[in-house]
């Protein structure tokens, strides 16, 4: 089961949460999130391998494959954002996932897949985050198979994503597609027998955020240890 950490901030927080074993760290490029990620130095000091541009500031970031547990999988997450912008992003934060929390196109996302792999960013993956309150809420999914390498199932809210609020895992048992997927909204430390008690044949992995959190984008990492030992064991 894949573990990601979504709206990370600080480079030495998430050296850290790294440590843990977690999988993929997110990092979030959305402008009204309280968890935005607005330029390169904010990470300065990762585990340094490649030394990129963003503006005016020269930094190093890693970038890994899945198959590497050394360095960070970094997935960054955009909310109807310019195709342009996303590419720009994924060169230069050298990110191995895209979550897309917006209303992206299925066309749109075939065109960013071609233009990213394997030029700029081979074997890159797709994630598609979708609101879900209702079953009905699933008929989205039909849309996007074949496009797309994950689907996130997150609880509908007033923001795109990030909102902490859960909903019922049992509407996820109508989902019959052949995509993968992670689910999100609002878990927290008091929910990993929930989570090990939750089966489906294409459930991959988890979402956390906010409710991990000491203060927005950064993450309470005593509570993250504790939460992925009882979850891994």
């Amino acid at each position: 089961m894949k573990i990601k950490v979504c709206g990370m901030t600080d480079a030495e927080n998430i050296r850290q949460v790294r440590a843990l074993g977690v999988d993929i760290i997110g990092l979030i490029f959305a402008p009204k999130s309280p968890r935005f990620v607005p330029m390169a130095s904010s990470l300065a000091g990762i585990i340094p391998d490649y030394a990129v541009l963003e503006g005016q500031q020269k930094i190093k970031i890693p970038h890994v494959s899945d198959q590497s547990n050394d360095l960070i999988n970094f997935c960054g997450v955009f909310v109807d954002d310019m195709p342009q912008n996303i590419v720009t992003r994924v060169y230069n934060y050298h990110l191995s996932y895209v979550q897309l929390h917006g209303h992206e196109s299925p066309v749109m996302i075939d065109n960013l897949r071609r233009t990213l792999d394997p030029d700029i960013a081979p074997g890159i993956k797709i994630i598609k985050a979708l609101p879900v309150k209702t079953a009905d809420d699933l008929k989205a999914t039909e849309d996007y198979e074949g496009h797309v390498d994950l689907f996130l199932f997150d609880a509908k809210g007033p923001l795109a994503g990030g909102n902490g609020t859960q909903y019922d895992w049992d509407i996820l048992q109508a989902y019959d597609g052949h995509t993968p997927f992670l689910l999100s909204g609002g878990i927290g430390p008091d929910d990993a027998d929930r989570i090990k008690a939750f089966h489906h044949p294409m459930f991959r992995g988890i979402d956390l955020n906010s409710k991990f959190e000491t203060r927005p984008g950064y993450k309470d990492v005593n509570q993250l240890r504790e939460f992925i030992e009882k979850i891994r064991n």
